[in-house]
C-alpha cells in the first residue's frame, strides 16, 4: 500500500479518537468528559472534523446526536485502525528462545568464529533448538557500516569507537600469544625465550597479504627482527603448518586454546610486551528493544566466560 503524505496535510490524527469516542457515546459532554478535554475543545475538533470529511457527521436530533452514513462508514474504517494502533502502543514485542524459528545474522572474523560457535550452538540447541544462525566475515573497520546497511544484527571482534547510534558490550580481554609443536620447536624451559622465538621461522595471519604485521612492528621497536615464511589471509591454515613443520604461529590467545586442545600444540606467552585487547558486541541502537536481540547479546557474554581472562583490554589493533 503507497501512502500519499499530502492526504493528511489537512487531518490532525487526533482527531480520529475523539470522532471515535463521539460515535460511542453520540453526546459531546459525555465524550469531553472521557477524553479530559473541555466541552468547547470538542465542539471544536467536531467541527474540524466536520470540514475534514466534508460531512456534517452527526445530526442533532430529539434522541441525541445521530451518526450520518458517512460518519457510520468511517467508523468501520476507523475503530479497526485505532485498536490495531492501541495494540502497538502498549504491547511489548516478546521473544521465546525455546519456540523462537528466527535467523540471526552475526558478522566475525573466522577466529572468533572457531573460538565462540561450537560452545555457542551447544547452547543453542539446548534452549532454543529452532533458532539458526548466519555468520559473515567482518572486521572491525567495517562493523559499523554492515551494521547501518542492516547486513547483520551483531557484529563481534576488535570494534572501533562506535557512532552515537550504535551500542557496545564487552565480552573478554585478551593478548597475542604464540604456538608450536613441541616435537619441531624445542625450547628449554616452558616460555619461549626472545632467542628460541627469533630462530625459528613463522607463519602470520595478514589481511593485506604481506609479509608483515603488528608483531613485526613490535619487534621493530626493539631492533629485532622475525623471519616470515608464510602468509595467509586466513587463520585455518596456520595451525596445520605448524603441527608439521618447525614453525611458530602468533595469534589471539582466543583461538590458540582451541588449537592447542585440538592439535596437542604448546601455547606461549610472549618473549616481549604488547598491548592487550577486547572484543566486543555491538549493535544498532535502533534495536535496543529488540527482546531477541538481548537474549542473543546474552548468550555471547556466557559463552565469552567461557574464555579464560587475558591482559587488560588496550587500543584497537592488528593481527600478528
Amino acid at each position: 500500500m503507497i501512502i500519499n503524505e499530502r492526504d493528511f496535510r489537512g487531518v490532525d490524527l487526533n482527531l480520529l479518537l475523539v470522532f471515535h469516542v463521539l460515535m460511542q457515546e453520540r453526546h459531546v459532554t459525555r465524550a469531553s468528559a472521557r477524553l479530559f478535554l473541555g466541552q468547547p475543545a470538542v465542539s471544536a475538533a467536531l467541527k474540524r472534523l466536520r470540514a475534514a470529511f466534508g460531512d456534517e457527521l452527526f445530526v442533532r436530533t430529539a434522541q441525541g446526536m445521530v451518526p450520518t452514513p458517512r460518519a457510520q462508514a468511517l467508523a468501520a474504517a476507523i475503530t479497526p485502525m485505532l485498536a490495531t494502533l492501541q495494540a502497538a502502543l502498549t504491547q511489548r514485542p516478546s521473544f521465546d528462545p525455546a519456540t523462537s524459528e528466527r535467523v540471526f545474522r552475526v558478522g566475525l572474523s573466522d577466529s572468533l568464529e572457531v573460538a565462540l560457535m561450537p560452545a555457542l550452538l551447544q547452547r543453542l540447541q539446548r534452549s532454543a533448538p529452532q533458532v539458526r544462525l548466519v555468520t559473515r566475515s567482518t572486521d572491525g573497520p567495517s562493523a559499523a557500516g554492515r551494521l547501518d546497511a542492516g547486513e547483520m544484527e551483531v557484529a563481534v571482534g576488535v570494534l572501533p569507537a562506535p557512532p552515537p547510534w550504535q551500542r557496545q558490550r564487552a565480552l573478554f580481554d585478551w593478548r597475542f600469544v604464540c604456538l608450536y609443536d613441541p616435537r619441531h620447536v624445542r625450547t628449554r624451559g616452558q616460555r619461549i625465550s626472545m632467542a628460541e622465538y627469533l630462530r625459528h621461522p613463522h607463519v602470520i595471519t595478514s589481511f593485506e597479504g604481506g609479509l608483515r604485521g603488528y608483531i613485526d612492528e613490535q619487534l621493530e621497536q626493539q631492533g629485532r627482527t622475525r623471519r616470515v615464511v608464510f602468509s595467509s589471509p586466513h587463520f585455518a591454515t596456520s595451525p596445520l603448518l605448524v603441527k608439521q613443520m618447525p614453525l611458530i604461529t602468533t595469534v589471539p590467545e582466543f583461538i590458540a586454546q582451541v588449537w592447542r586442545s585440538a592439535l596437542r600444540l604448546t601455547m606461549s606467552p610472549l618473549p616481549f610486551e604488547v598491548p592487550g585487547y577486547r572484543v566486543l558486541a555491538g549493535w544498532a541502537a535502533v534495536n535496543d528493544a529488540d527482546p531477541g536481540l538481548q537474549w542473543l547479546l546474552g548468550e555471547f557474554e556466557a559463552v565469552a566466560r567461557l574464555t579464560r581472562p587475558a591482559a587488560p583490554a588496550g587500543p584497537a589493533g592488528l593481527r600478528g
